[in-house]
């Protein structure tokens, strides 16, 4: 079977008129004449689109009209999983050409209704006078020969002459559509799975490698398989992640704190260990241990207190830095001199 088919592409090429390109695609086009949707390239090519949307979106365009195109209809029908299904749809949504509306039936029970525009740059365009939609062949009135032949008889004219129909006003000018409030702009949310990823943190280091840091992490690395077969790593492995072990005890962790922070509540199986050991490893590193200077509590700021002083002309008690009379007194002292 495949030896005849890539004879019959061969056999096509050589019926293309005029030269073939030296490279790139060469497209052999047979016309369609049933089962065929028409795709524009707009869509096809669309540089904002995956090309899983673009797939989902010709797949839409060739189903009938009144099938069932919700996420779960889509994945029971297509070999493609729930999530990447839903990651188009929300594609074919942001470009317009898929919405997706909840309606109520007469009978109250609410479903989804959703509508594919095969070009929805098409909408925004001011749309010329509705012409009356044409009939299909099979709706059109078929005039026989014998119809056509039939000589047709005219009525006699009629002595009194017509009486004049009465003007008719002129029909009012169409209203201009109102114009269209531009949608708000999309804000995903979620990045769509083409989005490229950020870049993974590097693995900590120490300040200084030390040979009693680097001993010591190679053996806890190495020591990992006797608490957890899973996590049985590869001489080139471990001497990969001392660095990070080491980043670790320089920060004070001790070495059963580091094994347990590494062995638990792992999958099953780890698939990857080294991945693993290295990914928490990096986004599990303990901040360092603060200083004896850092724990100590701030003193306590205290505003100065004026004391209580006893006046010496009224003997009332009256705050003040030092010992004197009171405001009362100084004032009839003032009164007294003034009247002096």
């Amino acid at each position: 079977m495949d030896t005849s088919q890539n004879t019959a592409l061969l056999r096509a090429l050589t019926e293309l008129p005029g030269p073939l390109p030296a490279r790139g695609v060469i497209h052999v086009v047979i016309r369609h004449t049933d089962r065929f949707t028409v795709v524009g390239n707009d869509l096809a090519q669309h540089p904002g689109l995956s090309t899983t949307a673009v797939g989902f979106a010709v797949r839409i365009q060739s189903l009938p009209q009144g099938t069932e195109v919700g996420i779960k209809a889509l994945a029971a029908r297509f070999p493609e999983g729930e999530k990447l299904i839903a990651a188009a749809l929300r594609e074919l949504e942001t470009h317009g050409y898929l919405q997706r509306a909840r309606t109520r039936l007469p009978n109250g029970r609410i479903v989804t209704r959703t509508v594919f525009c095969n070009q929805p740059a098409a909408l925004l365009r001011p749309r010329a006078a509705a012409t009356p939609p044409q009939l299909p062949p099979a709706a059109r009135p078929i005039t026989t020969h014998a119809q056509a032949s039939e000589p047709t008889v005219k009525p006699e004219a009629s002595p009194e002459p017509d009486p004049q129909p009465e003007p008719t006003p002129d029909p009012p000018a169409p209203l201009a559509a109102p114009p269209q409030a531009a949608a708000p702009p999309f804000v995903r949310l979620v990045p769509p799975p083409t989005a490229p990823k950020p870049p993974r943190p590097p693995l900590p280091r120490p300040r200084e490698l030390t040979p009693e840091l680097e001993r010591i992490s190679t053996a806890l690395l190495s020591d990992l398989r006797h608490h957890a077969p899973q996590f049985t790593l590869s001489e080139e492995h471990v001497r990969e992640l001392v660095p990070g072990v080491a980043a670790w005890l320089e920060r004070d962790a001790h070495p059963d704190t580091i094994r347990h922070t590494l062995t638990i509540n792992a999958p099953e199986p780890v698939n990857y260990p080294y991945q693993f050991v290295k990914h928490r490893l990096t986004v599990l590193l303990p901040p360092p241990l603060p200083g004896a200077h850092d724990l100590t509590p701030p003193p306590a700021r205290r505003n100065p207190v004026t004391p209580f002083q006893t006046c010496d002309g009224c003997e009332r008690a009256f705050r003040a830095p030092t010992p004197g009379h009171c405001r009362d007194c100084r004032a009839e002292d003032e009164q007294r001199a003034t009247a002096a």
